[in-house]
């Protein structure tokens, strides 16, 4: 018996997607003037603030793509790979494990390589680099190169406990890799006449409807989607996080996903949510730039002051909107020294009116910056 078409991949039509481009014309036009809007207010800012802007939101990008599969990063080291790749000096940068450094070197080739071409080489590479172990957990993966299931062992998406599994989506089988993604490429790579932000979601959704590898084709999607996303901004300087807000709509990013790869040909529903949530990221970018802004006001202010490099590291932490009160007890582990250098750090920091103390005394006592974030 004939099994019943399940899935988008299995249509005779595919992968030849429509979208009704009335229905989306109201909210293209809304992303696209306030993509204009928001590159003309960072080009009146100096370059040392776009920079700044650059690396906090690819630090953003970088953590919450992978927050979105369940992976928690470390923010230190992903904020220092990403500065060391693009060349900026900033304080308290720290050693980043080869798993953070893979996959901030996919992102940052993405965006700032944008206008190059993708090819099967430059997928591998950035697999491999994903995946520098050759294992995704405990389990061992193929790394760079293309998934390889057996008919009795399909690549599916599963969600559930064991024996109570829910498969949200089965992917195509591995023999059609080769061809899908050739296709995939070529049209990624060639001029069209779809606007480049339609084109993102575009890409997004069949890059990982394909799901050409083992592991990380959610990463690769977005990574894909923030490349074209950079073309259609024309500029490798990133001030929006898609991956961020699609992490506070994780729930209904697989719901709309799902829907979409178990429909037809027609992804306007899923293009609608994409542009919809890109047009709130774009709208959450002002408050990211309004603490980059007030950072960068605090080192204006202090451009003459003298601080050693635990003042900076820490400096640095609390003007990323550090969590709980400022110690010595604190600032002694974090920088690993004495609690009594601690102390003549922070009291250093309290005579160049820098910190201010709070009220209680001893080990228990708390500073806060002077200057207002």
């Amino acid at each position: 018996m004939r099994r019943i078409t399940r899935y988008i991949h299995e249509l005779k039509q595919w992968p030849h997607f429509t979208w009704d481009s009335v229905q989306l014309a109201a909210i293209l036009g809304t992303v696209r003037n306030r993509q204009g809007k928001l590159a003309g207010r960072m080009e009146a800012l100096g370059f040392n603030l776009r920079r700044e802007a650059t690396l906090q939101t690819l630090t953003l990008e970088v953590l919450k793509s992978s927050e979105i599969e369940g992976e928690l990063l470390n923010p230190d080291q992903v904020r220092s790979s990403i500065a060391r790749r693009l060349g900026m000096d900033v304080a308290g940068l720290v050693p980043a494990d080869r798993h953070v450094e893979g996959i901030v070197e996919m992102m940052v080739d993405a965006t700032q390589n944008y206008k190059k071409d993708l090819t099967l080489t430059r997928f591998f590479d950035w697999h491999a680099a994903m995946f520098p172990t050759g294992r995704s957990g405990m389990q061992k993966i193929v790394v760079g190169k293309w998934r390889n299931n057996s008919n009795d062992d399909p690549m599916q998406v599963v969600s559930g406990a064991i024996g109570r599994e829910r498969v949200h989506f089965e992917a195509p089988s591995s023999e059609r890799l080769k061809h899908e993604m050739k296709m995939f490429i070529d049209w990624f790579n060639r001029t069209t006449d779809i606007d480049p932000v339609l084109k993102a979601g575009i890409a997004h959704f069949w890059f990982v409807t394909i799901h050409p590898f083992d592991d990380g084709n959610g990463r690769i999607a977005r990574a894909v989607a923030d490349m074209q996303l950079a073309r259609s901004d024309e500029s490798s300087q990133r001030f929006y996080s898609m991956s961020a807000q699609i992490r506070k709509e994780r729930n209904a990013y697989y719901d709309i996903l799902e829907k979409a790869q178990k429909g037809t040909m027609d992804i306007t529903a899923w293009l609608e949510w994409f542009m919809a949530c890109l047009d709130r990221a774009l709208r959450a970018t002002e408050e990211t730039l309004a603490g980059v802004m007030q950072r960068a006001k605090f080192w204006e202010i202090h451009a003459s002051t003298a601080f050693n490099g635990r003042q900076k590291l820490m400096l640095t932490k609390v003007l990323d909107h550090f969590e709980g009160k400022l110690t010595t007890s604190k600032w002694a582990k974090m920088t690993k020294c004495s609690h009594d250098t601690a102390l003549r750090d922070i009291q250093d920091l309290v005579d160049k009116r820098v910190l201010v103390k709070d009220e209680g005394g001893g080990r228990s006592t708390g500073y806060n910056l002077k200057f207002k974030i």
